[in-house]
């Protein structure tokens, strides 16, 4: 048996961007560096907790410490001119609707839902949008509980940015699950069922054992998994050892497994810090003693984790806690993109080389993955075709499910950072994907899965089980 790790209790303390002039670790920054924080913090979310702040910055090495880049306001995350426009205003003591109304101008220029959330994820039942789910790959659909839509800590490249700032009719949620399994029971082909948010784990056990109990019974069969997206694991490892309820939450799941179903706990852990401290590895030992598993995602980041070694070494880590290393992606083509975002080239570099340095227990990992509006695309390496030099890609998942595992060509650009910056090769004018794309935007709607009898129908054709009219 598994030797328990003693962990401290601690109180969860949030700050915010009232709580900057609160925080005594930036007392070490001039007035106009905390100004700057402000001013950025008013555009894009931040929101910190005690635990990042106290155990896991290193605040010696700040500004340029990799966890402090990756939870505070940076001044390049805004145009220089957006930036003095903010800083102006708080200087001034403008009254709080003029810089909100100059904050919402600056938010709408940052493409605030990219891959084409809104008008292709959202499926409808009879022309009605159905709030809080999305179905963009047909055996997966994510659902975004209304009590989970936020987090412990904020990410500062988080492509969720829009759902933490106000932008209401950009943001994903439903307040109960009955939608969810309606929707499922007309529709068996979808096997696996993802939380995210924002952060699911911010609700108590209560609130997401309603969401998840419905989805463990027999009508539901054909669901065999249930991710829970995370940062938790890393942001506040108590969640799952010493909080009020967390002996709760290990007991539903057990429950899930006990259930016949699987559940894996999607650990977003975006450096190899996240991992160091003793609560963050019982956090890892606790979920994995219910029988869950825990993968492990993020995004490559400038100024956080573009060094090969850092992945090198957290993948490492995780495979040493029991953990599956199992997604390098790239940061997504909106917010503060050009703070953090690393050519693909380079990306691709960066993931080879750590690649090379690690056992095949850490090669579980795929990437860099750009998930775009056509599906998760890989870059899969580069190679030399008729004198012509071009990027490997391969779809890992796309819209239409034949697009799945099928390798494309692009033209090789040193400075491309996303799928729509890149050229189709050898000539091709558009790719081979864009008129179903087109077509599925036209009628604004995701792809026809079919109806409960037709969809079981195809599977039964397909091999998959029994089917009887």
């Amino acid at each position: 048996m598994a030797t328990t790790i003693s962990v401290p209790q601690r109180k969860f303390r949030v700050f915010t961007h009232r709580d900057l002039d609160r925080i005594p670790q930036l007392e070490r920054f001039s007035r106009d560096q905390v100004l700057q924080m402000q001013a950025v913090a008013r555009v894009l979310p931040f929101r910190v907790n005690d635990y990042v702040v106290d155990e896991l910055i290193d605040w010696d090495r700040a500004p340029d410490d990799p966890m402090y880049q990756l939870t505070f306001p940076q001044p390049g995350m805004l145009r220089e001119a957006d930036l003095e426009r903010m800083m102006g205003l708080i200087r001034a003591g403008k009254p709080e609707d003029e810089i909100k109304v100059a904050a919402r101008e600056i938010q709408l220029g940052l493409n605030p839902h990219p891959a084409g959330q809104l008008e292709l994820n959202v499926p409808k039942v009879d022309g009605i949008p159905l709030a809080g789910l999305q179905h963009k790959y047909r055996e997966t659909v994510l659902f975004f509980p209304s009590a989970g839509q936020t987090c412990h800590s904020y990410c500062t490249y988080c492509f969720r940015w829009p759902q933490f700032v106000g932008l209401d009719d950009m943001k994903f949620a439903a307040k109960e699950a009955d939608s969810l399994v309606a929707y499922l029971k007309e529709h068996p082909e979808v096997n696996s069922v993802l939380f995210t948010g924002g952060d699911p784990m911010v609700m108590k056990t209560k609130v997401l054992r309603r969401y998840i109990e419905p989805l463990l019974s027999a009508e539901l069969d054909h669901i065999v998994s249930i991710r829970i997206g995370t940062k938790a694991p890393a942001y506040w490892p108590q969640r799952f050892t010493t909080d009020a309820d967390a002996d709760d939450l290990m007991a539903l799941f057990e429950e899930v497994q006990a259930a016949g179903r699987h559940l894996a706990i999607m650990a977003h852990y975006s450096h190899p810090r996240e991992l160091e401290t003793p609560t963050a590895q019982a956090a890892v030992q606790a979920i994995r003693n219910t029988g869950a598993v825990v993968r492990c995602q993020a995004p490559l980041i400038k100024h956080v984790n573009d060094d090969p070694q850092v992945w090198t070494d957290l993948w490492k880590r995780q495979a040493l806690l029991g953990a599956i290393p199992y997604y390098m992606f790239v940061e997504r083509d909106t917010g503060p993109k050009q703070y953090f975002e690393v050519p693909l080239a380079r990306a691709l570099e960066i993931f080879s080389a750590a690649y090379r340095r690690v056992s095949g227990l850490e090669r579980t990992v795929r990437g860099p993955s750009m998930s775009a509006t056509p599906g998760k695309v890989l870059v899969d390496g580069t190679t030399v075709i008729n004198g012509e030099r071009v990027f490997a890609l391969k779809f890992l998942q796309g819209r239409d499910p034949s697009w799945v595992n099928r390798i494309f060509f692009a033209k090789y650009d040193e400075q491309a950072c996303w799928l729509d910056e890149l050229e189709p090769a050898f000539g091709e004018k558009e790719w081979w994907f864009d008129s179903a794309i087109r077509d599925m935007k036209e009628h604004g709607k995701v792809p026809e899965w079919g109806t409960h009898s037709q969809v079981k129908k195809r599977m039964h054709e397909a091999g998959h089980f029994e089917w009887e009219s």
